[in-house]
Order: C-alpha cells, then structure tokens, then sequence
C-alpha cells in the first residue's frame, strides 16, 4: 500500500488559480459590469442590468485547467421580464461587450462568453425575475433562438451548501475529478455534472485517495445502472440527456482510472511509483511522491512513539532509538534557567 493523501494535498493548491490571476479576473468582471451598465443606461435606458456571481467560483471548486486557464460565471439579471426576446436580450448583452478583448465574443445557447485568449473566459448568462425580491421565485434565463427557461443557480448553491462536509472534502474531490476529465483526450462530462455526481456518489474517508477511488466507483455503478444525472434543484432537467461526448469512452476511462487508483493504493509500496499512476489520470499538477515506502517509514516512525510513550525507548551505540538493546532513558533536571 502507498499512502498518498499528502499528495493529494499538494495537488489541491496546484489546482488554483494565482492571486495575480484571480485579481485579473476579478477586474475584467467588474469592467464587463461597467460595459454592460453603460450600454443600457445608452441605448436601452428603460432595462436597468444587475449581476450575480454563480457557478464554480462561488461554490469553491474551480480549478485551473491543463493549459492553465479558468472560467468564471457572471449572471445579467433583469427586473421584471423584458418585452424583448431571449435572444434579443442576449445580442444587447453581446453589444455592450463586443469590444472588451481582441476576440469578438461568443453568443452561446445559454450565455455570452467574453474570451481572455490564453487566460481565461467569462461567462455572461441572461436571467429576468418578476421580481427582485421574491426569493422564492426561480429565474428564467434566456436560451438562444428557444425563449425563457427556468433556472436557479442561487437555489443549486444553497443545495451544494448543504451537501458539504465540515472537513471539505466534497469541495477536493469535485475538484479533483474536473481535473480528471480535463485531462481526457475527447470530451467528458461538464463540471456541474460531475458536481452533482459526486455529492450524490461520494463515499467520505480519512485519506484523499481512498475518498476518490470509491467515488468513482460509485459514480460508475450508478450510471451503469442508469445513463442520468437529474438536477437535484430548478430545473430539475437530466444533465446527461444531452451529453454528445462518447459514453463508451466515459466508461473506459473511469475504468482505467478505478484500477491504477486501487494499484497504488493497494499494491504500490513505492509512492513515487503510486504517483505516476494517479498522474496518469490527474495530469501535470498531481506532484511526484518520495522514492520510499511511505507506509513502512510511517509504521516504523509510530512503532519508535509507542516505545518512547511506554517508558521503553533505548538508545544503541549509533544512538538510535530502539526498543530492545541499549540505554535506557533517564529523567534529567536541566530544565534551563538560572
């Protein structure tokens, strides 16, 4: 067995974003919000835009991608509904911000993405509420050339909220198998898919490693068992239904993945060896582990604690701490001071 929970650590940090970045992003939102304002205050005055921060980086669970960028969801909300279409309203939301990079935008079925070439991309989803204080009432957000939707990022945040464990490993683990499918060759499911299954799939352990493996393992019974991941919140609409990845793939990957996990933590002494398999799945930022057996060094160190917490440690020639031949500790008074 190799314990490699410490690493799994380290590839937690790996996997976000620098401040520098996050400061970036943080100033190329607010500059689209300032676009947008000014846009409608111009030219459509009687619409008056305001904005929420939704989806990843709210929740905690971006991650940086292999090619080191990152997205950031940014709601346009409008009170009460429009006169115009869902479509129009998300071609005014293109205009305001047609000229914020050097790449025009993207008008998407359910946003407008701003594109940071090389660093990052924002995206710009359009809601309207009848009311602005009525919590209770769901949005609807506009899908191009389809009309209103019902859609509640507030409502799945609160959901999210209330699946997280005290200790955070949900939050790792979500992290974790984003990083995984952003480094298959062909498409995988997106992020808020593989949020919901892992809430609804993870099986919670002391150790990272573990935690994942039969994660995964759960998540793979359950779509073998049925191909859907319903939205446990509104609209309650099957996140796989649409899904044009490869299937077969999916489960030819996350098969791979179940036996290299089991292979290092079952079988692999060696971390440094456990690593490169989990690296295999998890890509670049999972760092390399010690050339050692972990375990056996970990066992040795309790089994030295045990000796020197029972009043049986000695000391050899070499002055090593041992439990059978040499000198036994004596208590001293030199606790220091006058």
């Amino acid at each position: 067995m190799s314990n490699c929970h410490n690493l799994f650590q380290t590839f937690n940090g790996n996997l976000s974003i620098t401040n520098s970045k996050k400061e970036k992003l943080m100033t190329s939102r607010d500059n689209l919000r300032d676009m947008i304002r000014k846009h409608f205050s111009e030219k459509h005055p009687e619409y008056k835009p305001k904005f929420r921060g939704q989806g990843s980086y709210s929740l905690g669970t971006m991650i940086r991608t292999k090619e080191d960028t990152c997205d950031l969801d940014n709601g346009v909300y409008f009170f009460p509904k429009p006169k115009e279409t869902a479509t129009t309203m998300q071609n005014w939301v293109w205009d305001a911000v047609e000229n914020a990079t050097s790449e025009k935008p993207q008008h998407r079925n359910k946003c407008v993405r701003v594109v940071y070439k090389g660093d990052y991309h924002i995206d710009l989803p359009v809601y309207y509420k009848e009311s602005e204080t009525n919590d209770s009432e769901n949005p609807q957000i506009a899908v191009k050339d389809a009309g209103w939707s019902k859609s509640d990022p507030k409502e799945f945040s609160k959901w999210f909220k209330e699946q997280k464990d005290k200790e955070g490993q949900l939050v790792k683990i979500v992290r974790y198998l984003k990083a995984w499918c952003d480094n298959r060759s062909k498409k995988m499911p997106n992020g808020l898919t593989m949020t919901v299954l892992s809430c609804r799939n993870i099986k919670y352990n002391d150790r990272d490693d573990i935690c994942l493996r039969d994660t995964l393992k759960e998540i793979k019974s359950s779509l073998k068992t049925s191909w859907s991941c319903k939205m446990p919140t509104t609209p309650q609409d099957d996140l796989l239904e649409n899904y044009n990845g490869d299937k077969d793939y999916f489960f030819e990957s996350i098969e791979s993945f179940i036996d290299d996990a089991t292979k290092a933590i079952e079988q692999e002494s060696n971390q440094l060896k456990a690593s490169k398999l989990w690296q295999k799945h998890l890509g670049t930022y999972f760092p390399d582990g010690q050339d050692i057996d972990v375990d056996k060094q970990a066992n040795a160190l309790a089994g030295i604690a045990s000796t020197i917490l029972d009043g049986k440690a000695k000391l050899n020639s070499a002055g090593q701490i041992q439990a059978n031949e040499g000198v036994s500790h004596k208590p001293h008074k030199n606790f220091g001071g006058q």
